[in-house]
């Protein structure tokens, strides 16, 4: 396969480079990827890799002249623009934070995927770039085989395109952005005025549990625990507690008892069981009504989730689902009722797949007119056939 290499510009020291391939591929071989990639480093194998898949891209050795070819790209047609920008990882951690608020605040380019290459990094340095959160994702790209990076490009390009301010997006104008966003703001709106107006009526329903809770059984009347929402958004996750204290740290005991994929080791993990010994007389029943679910309105005035989307995941469980084939669930909002609720809620033979699949036609789906129609099929799965 042989490329073209076109300077990108004049400047010195800065190295700019268009490759573009000559020998074309078949109808079906040709790739949906248009606009490119940009790569920050000298790693030549990662570039030719990256051009099989992208057709066309731009290197730079450095951060600082990819600034410059940047913001060139800016004042050039629509389609110079990269569509993701990759980055070696021997750049300082400081160069790399720097690089990712130029990117920020930059409109037409704050859309763009920013991936860094790991290879070469130790699990200490690994560990670092991970909490610094300073790239959108983390990837060992010699190891990443060309399909899987085309799909994650994808799903990648999906989640920013969500993320970005639409008041900054070039074609935030049109019609179709308009009426999404304007859902968005509905379901907001409803959201906060329908967990109030709950959270008022329901009140002396609080002070009840709270009361029983505190007579059966010491400790806290409120279950707090960490949960993954929209785009793994870690927060608080507020339940009356259903469960003796310390029922966390019996997960191990009862695992074989897990009615989803026990035996599985791969794929999607999630766990309950049926009948758990774990939970309380008071919590029994109010797990059977799902009255140990209204503390979630309180998440729901905090923008934590919504009354509709995807039940937010403890993170043992969310941290099974970071593939791309799953990760889709978690571009829609953490809510406290959904589809697989309304469908599935309860049933023994519901495998964690069908439950996945279930929140990916939500996130795929998600607009207010469907919320309102599962609100409106909700009261029925509220009693629930198992306290699972």
């Amino acid at each position: 396969m042989e490329f073209t290499f076109l300077p990108g510009t004049n400047t010195k020291p800065l190295r700019f480079a268009r490759y573009t391939i000559k020998n074309p591929y078949t109808r079906q071989e040709v790739r949906r990827l248009k606009n490119g990639f940009y790569y920050i480093g000298k790693n030549s194998a990662n570039i030719e890799k990256l051009v099989k898949i992208f057709k066309r891209g731009y290197a730079s050795d450095l951060i600082e002249n990819a600034k410059t070819e940047l913001k060139l790209s800016l004042t050039q047609e629509k389609n110079s623009i990269p569509e993701i920008i990759f980055c070696e990882s021997h750049f300082n951690l400081g160069a790399i934070h720097d690089f990712r608020t130029f990117l920020n605040n930059h409109p037409e380019l704050s859309s763009i995927p920013f991936v860094l290459d790991a290879t070469h990094l130790g699990h200490n340095e690994l560990e670092s770039l991970k909490k610094a959160k300073v790239t959108d994702e983390i990837i060992f790209l010699a190891e990443t085989d060309e399909e899987k990076l085309e799909v994650k490009t994808k799903f990648l390009k999906k989640i920013k395109n969500q993320a970005v301010d639409p008041k900054s997006r070039p074609n935030a104008g049109n019609w179709r952005l308009l009426a999404e966003h304007f859902g968005v703001a509905m379901k907001r709106i409803f959201d906060i005025s329908v967990a109030s107006l709950a959270l008022v009526l329901f009140s002396p329903i609080f002070l009840l549990i709270s009361l029983a809770i505190m007579v059966e059984s010491r400790g806290s009347i409120l279950y707090v625990s960490k949960r993954a929402g929209k785009g793994y958004r870690i927060f608080n996750f507020y339940k009356f507690r259903t469960m003796f204290v310390g029922a966390d740290k019996a997960i191990d005991e009862f695992f074989h008892l897990n009615q989803y994929n026990a035996n599985s080791e791969e794929g999607p993990l999630f766990f309950k069981v049926d009948n758990d010994p774990r939970i309380t007389r008071v919590g029994y029943f109010l797990r059977k009504t799902s009255l140990d679910e209204l503390p979630q309105l309180f998440n729901v005035l905090l923008g934590d989730m919504s009354l509709v989307g995807n039940r937010p995941l403890p993170l043992y469980e969310a941290e099974t689902l970071t593939t791309d084939e799953w990760a889709t669930r978690f571009m829609a909002p953490a809510g406290m009722t959904g589809l697989w609720q309304i469908k599935k809620r309860g049933r023994k033979d519901m495998s964690a797949e069908e439950r996945i699949n279930l929140d990916i036609a939500y996130a795929n789906r998600n607009n207010f007119m469907f919320d309102l129609w599962i609100m409106a099929n909700t009261p029925h799965a509220l009693i629930q056939k198992s306290n699972a």
